[in-house]
């Protein structure tokens, strides 16, 4: 399908931010359950694990902003084999808006971030975007 997602439709939340009743379905992205928060504070509607960077890779970039776009081809990479997960939540943000939930301090160099530009982008999943 090639329509195009409103970028409004794709939104990023902290773990420890409250839920809101306008962030539409909350998955979280990190293959780690973020530290010190109950299943119910998350209000979760999916956790995609598949989807988070490889252990591998995530203690590699340690949020490095000197390494923010070779993580990014890097993750891409990763995320090849998924194309069906990528898909499935491309087709949830054409209809409403999703959360993309994840548990990092910094705000700008995560797994969430680069997954939102991920997704915003047509065509298969590439770190150019």
């Amino acid at each position: 399908m090639s329509t195009r997602i409103p970028a409004s439709h794709i939104r990023i939340k902290r773990a420890y931010e409250p839920p809101a009743h306008d962030d539409g379905a909350r998955i979280l992205i990190d293959r780690l359950w973020p530290r010190g928060i109950k299943k119910e504070a998350l209000a979760l509607d999916q956790w995609a694990k598949e989807l988070a960077p490889s252990t591998e890779l995530r203690q590699w970039f340690g949020h490095d902003p000197a390494l923010w776009e070779e993580f990014r081809r890097r993750y891409a990479a990763e995320l090849q084999p998924h194309a069906d997960l990528i898909e499935s939540l491309r087709a949830l943000a054409r209809k409403d808006s999703i959360t993309l939930v994840y548990g990092a301090h910094d705000e700008a160099h995560n797994n969430a971030v680069a997954m939102r530009g991920f997704l915003l982008a047509p065509g298969p999943v590439d770190a150019s975007t």
